[in-house]
C-alpha cells in the first residue's frame, strides 16, 4: 500500500507556472504507474497525465499537451507535474494517483488528498 501527499498548489496568474509534487510513502513509488488528475467545480474528475512504472512512457490529455510535463524521481519517491502557460480553465483540485499496474488505469488503486490550483487573474 502507498500513501500519496500532494503539494505545490496555489494562486497563479494566467501564463504563469507551477510545479506540483506528489510524495509517496509506504511502498516505494517505483512499484507503481503514477499520474495526475484534476477536478474543477461542478465537473467530473479528469485525467491529466501519466507516467508508466518504468518511466519509459508519458501520456497527456489533449488539453495540457505541450504545456504540462510529468516526471518521476523514484530515489525521492516523488512525482512531479510541471505546469507552464497556465490558463484560467486549469483552475481545479489536482490529484496524484498511483496504480499497481504497469500503466495507469481509469480508476487507479490509490489517490492523494488533492491540492488546489487557482487562477488569480
Amino acid at each position: 500500500q502507498v500513501q500519496l501527499v500532494e503539494s505545490g498548489g496555489g494562486l497563479v496568474q494566467a501564463g504563469g507556472s507551477l510545479r506540483l509534487s506528489c510524495a509517496a510513502s509506504g511502498r516505494t513509488s517505483s512499484s507503481y504507474a503514477m499520474g495526475w488528475f484534476r477536478q474543477a467545480p461542478g465537473q467530473e474528475r479528469e485525467f491529466i497525465a501519466t507516467i508508466t512504472r518504468s518511466g519509459g512512457r508519458r501520456d497527456y490529455a489533449d488539453s495540457v499537451k505541450g504545456r504540462f510535463t510529468i516526471s518521476r524521481d523514484d530515489a525521492k519517491n516523488t512525482v512531479y507535474l510541471q505546469m507552464n502557460s497556465l490558463k484560467p480553465e486549469d483552475t481545479a483540485v489536482y490529484y496524484c494517483a498511483a496504480d499497481s499496474t504497469a500503466t495507469m488505469r481509469k480508476s487507479p488503486d490509490y489517490w492523494g488528498q488533492g491540492t488546489q490550483v487557482t487562477d488569480s487573474t
